[in-house]
């Protein structure tokens, strides 16, 4: 199956378009989060997302509210909204948790959990499944400019107790674009221009 993955656009209209456009050949779009800016501009990025015909799974970034993308995503019946639960579609199951995890410095516009509630938030006994996440797993695409790792470790145990078919991040632009594995699990920090992955058992 082919996924057209992609993150972080943060009300760029132009990357929304390529994405549209890029998504038109492929089974499933991912997108992971922070579509707003500062939590503005949600609707306008799905305005702009809406020519995508493939079934979509997104996740809350930290710009934006569970509440705020589930009101962007009305009317969008071929998207799915996750945050704290799953969807299974077309054989293939999706978690997703969306927000900055662990909590950010950013202040009160930014939607931050802390790592218990992630670990709460994460589902228990999973089968094979895809997950999408806003905040990367501790020690993989976390790393920022000045060399310190702000990935989460809630979603870095999830990862290496129930072993996702593959992860799809966002959240650190110094990553964007990038591909890592946990013991052999693909971990891709999708980036606003996008990623075309394919796996061949989803």
């Amino acid at each position: 199956m082919k996924f057209l993955l992609f993150s972080d656009v943060h009300c760029d209209v132009q990357a929304c378009e390529q994405i549209v456009a890029a998504a038109r050949h492929v089974d499933f779009a991912i997108g992971a989060g922070d579509f707003g800016l500062f939590r503005k501009g949600v609707d306008k990025t799905f305005a702009a997302l809406s020519g995508i015909q493939a079934p979509t799974i997104v996740v809350p970034g930290n710009h934006e509210s569970h509440a705020e993308l589930l009101k962007a995503c009305d009317g969008l019946r071929h998207f799915h909204v996750l945050h704290g639960n799953s969807v299974r579609v077309n054989g293939v199951t999706f978690h997703g948790l969306g927000g900055g995890v662990p909590l950010t410095p950013f202040g009160p516009w930014s939607v931050d959990h802390s790592e218990d509630e992630a670990a709460a938030l994460l589902p228990k006994g999973a089968g094979d499944h895809v997950l999408v996440t806003h905040s990367p797993p501790f020690g993989f695409l976390d790393r920022l400019s000045g060399g310190e790792h702000v990935g989460s470790r809630a979603v870095r145990s999830f990862i290496d107790e129930t072993r996702p078919l593959f992860v799809v991040c966002g959240h650190i632009h110094e990553h964007a674009g990038e591909q890592s594995e946990i013991d052999g699990v693909p971990v891709i920090n999708a980036g606003p221009r996008g990623v075309e992955f394919e796996y061949p058992d989803a």
